[in-house]
């Protein structure tokens, strides 16, 4: 009987690892609500502290690429776990905005960094030589399998006792998740004397880890990928990815459909349908993304979300609980396949080597509009008394994020991988 290889037992603890971050990020939704009629905050001020988490952790998404070459990618694990930890623990004591923003905008925005920004691409890079794009979408997809599994059991627990219970059954799975990193996880596949899954021999070409200042090479990279026109291209269209996807639905959706009279429960259950849909849209976006044009994979997976984005505020308008789950399904199938593509061409332009910490700047401008979309729909609920405008608008950029990545030019993915490293 063959032993599976280690790199599996990584990849499924980095899964897990991301649906606690990930359920942890999307929970916000759920508690935007209770936290108004509990605490008598305003919607906005609630918003801005949600958006201000989902900048900071794109933000530090480079440097916790960086910081993992330092630190070791275990290291890294156990110390954004047990952030998040502390951030959660810190949520049962806050009595004032200016607490929420501490503890939801910048401690569980830092924690969350390292597990929704490099991790998928980092793994999927250093522990698979075969399978890679397959790896990277199922990596991927856990951010959304957190809301299949969890929202819904949240809203519930927040319907039926409160929020601080729901903190509770989140602050139990966190600490159950550091207890199997610090157990099990390891760095590197050399670390535990195998190679990445696939690779036969070991690459002629080693690996050089320099001791800089992680903080140095973060912007270093930077300085570099600025000067490709590709690098923009992606940068605009994920910063319209994240517009779109947590900082709209993840954070406003359940909010949205309370508006048109339908309940907290079934707002995160289509949540939930989502996750479902996206599990199987992402991984199979993976599979895509080693098979196809990885440009016209995003032009159309951008086009059919800002499709199914005008078509929400009619589906609710409607009251027809049919229509959203349409809707819930058709963009759940959409919700995160953009990741695989985007980490590809990235991959291909910039080589192996720069690539997690060039997507780590890249999904900083996806946080940049999700931390766009999350306060601006707050601003436009206090103006217009309705979320629909902003779920309009946001449609009508992703057709335009359609077209940024289509003019990135085919002979430019043609760089081989490891090209970069004997520069």
């Amino acid at each position: 009987m063959r032993r599976i290889h280690y790199s599996w037992i990584i990849l499924f603890i980095a899964f897990f690892s991301i649906i606690i971050a990930g359920i942890i990020r999307s929970s916000s939704g759920v508690f935007i609500v209770p936290f108004e009629n509990d605490f008598g905050w305003e919607r906005s001020t609630i918003s801005f502290a949600f958006a201000s988490s989902l900048l900071l952790y794109g933000i530090s998404g480079p440097f916790m690429a960086t910081l993992i070459e330092v630190l070791g990618l275990k290291k890294m694990m156990i110390l954004a776990m047990t952030t998040l930890l502390i951030g959660i623990l810190l949520t049962f004591l806050m009595v004032k905005p200016w607490q929420l923003f501490l503890i939801w905008g910048i401690i569980i925005g830092l924690g969350s960094g390292l597990f929704l920004t490099v991790l998928s691409p980092y793994i999927a890079n250093r522990w698979f030589e075969k399978r890679r794009g397959l790896a990277l979408g199922i990596l991927t997809a856990s951010t959304a399998t957190g809301q299949l599994v969890l929202l819904p059991l949240l809203a519930f627990i927040v319907e039926t006792y409160s929020w601080k219970w729901a903190i509770g059954l989140i602050l139990i799975l966190s600490f159950i998740m550091l207890l199997i990193i610090l157990l099990f996880m390891k760095n590197s596949p050399k670390e535990i004397g195998i190679l990445p899954y696939g690779l036969k021999e070991e690459s002629d070409v080693s690996q050089i880890v320099e001791k800089k200042n992680p903080i140095f090479i973060a912007f270093y990279t930077l300085f570099e990928a600025v000067k490709v026109k590709e690098f923009w291209l992606l940068a605009g269209s994920f910063f319209i990815c994240g517009l779109s996807t947590s900082g709209l639905i993840g954070t406003h959706f359940i909010s949205y459909c309370i508006g048109f009279g339908f309940a907290a429960v079934t707002a995160a259950s289509m949540l939930s349908l989502m996750g479902v849909f996206d599990l199987i849209g992402t991984t199979l976006s993976g599979w895509l993304s080693d098979r196809f044009d990885n440009r016209w994979l995003l032009f159309w997976y951008y086009s059919l979300r800002g499709a199914s984005l005008v078509f929400l505020p009619f589906a609710l308008s409607e009251g027809s609980f049919t229509l959203l789950i349409i809707f819930s399904v058709f963009y759940g199938l959409d919700w995160i396949a953009t990741v695989p593509p985007t980490v590809n061409i990235s991959r291909q332009i910039f080589g192996i080597e720069k690539s997690v910490v060039v997507y780590g700047w890249i999904f900083a401008a996806h946080q940049l509009g999700s931390a766009v979309a999350a306060g601006g729909a707050g601003i436009i609920y206090n103006i217009f008394n309705s979320y629909s405008w902003a779920f309009v608008l946001a449609g009508l950029f992703c057709l335009i994020a359609s077209l940024f990545v289509i003019v990135i030019k085919k002979e430019n993915l043609k760089v081989e991988v490891n090209q970069s490293l004997k520069t």
